[in-house]
């Protein structure tokens, strides 16, 4: 149901949850019947029950879908984990654990995800996987790093150089985002949504206000679902060239280094000139957007645009085409394609080992259905995999915002936001909205009187972090701060 593909509701009055046992078994005769598990969560219900929600999707009279599962227990349940045959659920199923006390009977990886509550004084004894072995030795990076970089504590079991085994260790930020996202009125969140993941700001906006006005019953008009989109593009345009410039340098390739730094900021200049934010803050809100694209700025882009692709394509033959960065980058840090499915990867980290999906075409809403978006991916799922697509996926960007720019339409200048009213009790709304890293999940559930009653996030890096353990196997050490940055994934999307 609801205004767009993009975003699935159910009157939880006319879903009656399962039993947990039921529960488990439905999620898994989706997954067997070839659905995608998008998420899987749970939240307190009175003193000690917990409601259980898992999404997939599914595809039904050739077109894709969302379908919810309800489930019911208590804390300290157990039931069957769907992990032992499905390991896309293993990292649901742990931070189901975590934050519920419910017990999937048989996971084989049963750890904290973020060290919630009173585990945080527990953090120094995570049970790490070992490898014996009398030539066997142990690399501890982080949680503290150099420069900027987030912490994180990553743990290589190696065998000489070669790294047998990589365990990643997050949790050490602490936000407590969805407890937040409850003590604020619901329509009073954006600013606070757009700082989740700081250079996911739109893709955060967008999903949020595309919940709340699906919870009101409205429908933003079609212009501002345009604006919308533009500024998405540009969000993905700039963070993927923030992931190019930092593989560039991690290689000692200076040129590209210097030339997508530069062509990233002509890009967020370009945003800053429309709404006053590099990363777009402040653009999007609840029933539109607060900055319209007139003729002028429309012009602008297009100018930006034209410059940028010329200089970018030059960069990126400049790169591709070094021998240098070829023997660097071709056959190190590959993740299978099946490895890919049977995880669950999402968005380039996928693609990149030939998984075909991007919610901007199995979900495309009004927007991408008017104007759809080509989905790219790369077969090799190494280094060089996730570079090239990255440098195709700007370009498909960039082609898709000029050809809306360049399209006969209403007037894009319009910044009225239209109001939104009181959202429908007792309903949960989960939004979908693909960002640069892949797709970010929101799902919002009202209590009897319209109020939130629970807010889950899931950015794409929880899945995709396991990824990149799994692509550092069998590779040099030296090699892993290349793969850290191929995959570019958030340490503060983990550690909410």
């Amino acid at each position: 149901m609801g205004p767009a593909k993009s975003v699935v509701m159910a009157l939880t009055q006319d879903v009656r949850p399962l039993e947990l046992d039921a529960w488990a078994s439905a999620c898994a005769q989706a997954m067997a019947a070839g659905e995608r598990l998008l998420t899987l969560f749970g939240r307190p219900d009175g003193a000690d029950g917990v409601v259980t929600t898992a999404v997939t999707l599914g595809h039904e009279d050739g077109e894709s879908r969302l379908n919810v599962l309800r489930g019911c227990g208590r804390r300290g349940d157990a039931f069957e984990s769907l992990t032992t045959n499905y390991p896309a659920a293993q990292m649901f199923e742990r931070e189901l654990w975590e934050q519920t006390g419910l017990q999937p009977t048989g996971h084989p990886w049963l750890k904290p995800v973020r060290f919630e509550g009173a585990r945080q004084q527990h953090m120094a004894n995570y049970p790490f996987f070992s490898v014996r072995g009398q030539e066997v030795h142990e690399v501890g990076v982080g949680p503290i790093h150099a420069s900027v970089i987030e912490p994180g504590h990553f743990r290589f079991m190696c065998h000489g150089e070669q790294v047998h085994h990589l365990e990643i260790q997050l949790g050490y930020q602490h936000r407590g985002v969805e407890a937040l996202l409850l003590q604020r009125p619901p329509l009073g969140l954006s600013s606070l949504v757009e700082s989740i993941a700081g250079d996911s700001s739109i893709a955060y906006a967008w999903g949020y206000c595309a919940a709340v006005e699906a919870l009101a019953g409205m429908q933003v008009n079609f212009e501002s679902e345009i604006v919308r989109g533009v500024a998405l593009e540009l969000e993905r345009v700039a963070m993927h060239l923030g992931t190019l410039t930092g593989m560039a340098t991690d290689i000692a390739f200076l040129q590209g280094g210097a030339t997508y730094g530069r062509l990233r900021t002509a890009i967020i200049n370009a945003t800053m000139r429309v709404c006053g934010s590099r990363f777009g803050r402040g653009w999007l809100r609840p029933g539109g957007v607060r900055f319209g694209l007139t003729p002028a700025l429309r012009q602008d882009l297009l100018i930006t645009l034209a410059a940028f692709s010329k200089d970018i394509a030059l960069v990126n033959d400049l790169m591709r085409s070094a021998r240098s960065v070829q023997s660097r980058l071709q056959g190190v840090g590959t993740v299978s394609l099946k490895a890919a499915q049977d995880l669950g990867l999402v968005g380039l980290s996928a693609r990149a080992c030939g998984v075909s999906f991007d919610t901007r075409a199995s979900l495309p809403g009004r927007l991408y259905t008017a104007y759809p978006v080509n989905i790219l991916h790369e077969e090799s799922g190494d280094c060089w995999a996730r570079l090239t697509l990255r440098m195709r996926e700007i370009d498909e960007s960039v082609r898709w915002v000029r050809e809306v720019l360049q399209a006969p339409q209403a007037d894009l200048a319009l910044t009225s936001i239209l109001p939104v009213g009181k959202l429908w009790p007792d309903t949960l709304c989960v939004s979908v909205r693909e960002g640069f890293r892949g797709p970010v999940v929101q799902a919002l559930e009202t209590a009897s009187d319209g109020s939130l009653l629970h807010y889950k996030v899931q950015d794409p890096s929880l899945v995709n972090w396991f990824g990149e353990a799994l692509a550092v196997r069998n590779n040099e050490i030296s090699d892993f701060p290349i793969c850290n940055k191929s995959f570019d994934l958030s340490y503060c999307g983990n550690d909410l």
